[in-house]
């Protein structure tokens, strides 16, 4: 791979322990509001609940507000746990604040980003929102190893429309034929850069089956025999 200089990667699930941060989270702002539910039955249906608002959410049929009410609300009433509506928007604002307090990153994150950053660019592309993704990577120590951070608010559209992947390469000065995007979300980040014209890597940690043709990797660390 010769003929890459530069290397996006997704945060979110790639790079940022999002589901245990998430948990952490949760578990703190439920203590402080002194929300009785069973934690472990409302995190097993929000981890899908979440995903499908994000699905939406990038598909431009929920707004960002819509999303962070609507997944916790989706939730409680899932589980037949009555809380008021009030006490539900103060803890979607809060879960915000409180997310990035927790720093935790998938095994090898330093290391790889160690080894690649002398021999290639790299860069950020999330749809997070700004006010927590920036808050993200620098509590967790990795805006030192990117050249730009690319978030789907400041592109105006989120991943997988190639905007936001045109938008990335006029950011980091880049061409797609010189660029690899690494990421967890098949839709969002390799059939999203692939029809942008990237190279792409999986980061299949959920060990799914995957074509044959597409670079994939069961953990971080396995990036090292790609570049």
């Amino acid at each position: 791979m010769n003929n890459i200089n530069h290397i996006f990667f997704d945060l979110d699930h790639t790079l940022w322990d999002f589901e245990t941060n998430s948990d952490i989270a949760f578990k703190t702002i439920f203590k402080q509001y002194r929300v009785q539910v069973n934690l472990d039955k409302f995190l097993n249906y929000y981890r899908d609940i979440n995903q499908q608002y994000w699905k939406m959410y990038r598909e431009e049929r929920v707004t960002k507000e819509d999303l962070r009410y609507g997944r916790l609300r989706d939730t409680f009433n899932k589980i037949n746990f009555k809380i008021e509506d009030e006490i539900i928007n103060n803890l979607a604002v809060d879960y915000i604040n409180v997310l990035p307090n927790s720093n935790l990153l998938f095994e090898g994150a330093h290391e790889i980003l160690a080894h690649l950053m002398p021999n290639y660019q790299l860069h950020i592309i999330t749809n997070g929102f700004n006010e927590v993704q920036y808050q993200k990577m620098e509590k967790s120590d990795l805006t030192k190893y990117f050249k730009t951070i690319i978030t789907s608010e400041d592109a105006g559209v989120k991943k997988p429309n190639p905007i936001i992947f045109e938008y990335a390469l006029t950011q980091a000065k880049a061409t797609s034929k010189e660029s690899i995007m690494i990421g967890d979300n098949w839709e969002a980040d390799i059939m999203g850069a692939k029809n942008a014209g990237f190279d792409v890597i999986f980061c299949n940690f959920n060990k799914e089956s995957v074509a044959s043709n597409i670079k994939s990797v069961k953990s971080l660390i396995e990036i090292k025999q790609y570049l």
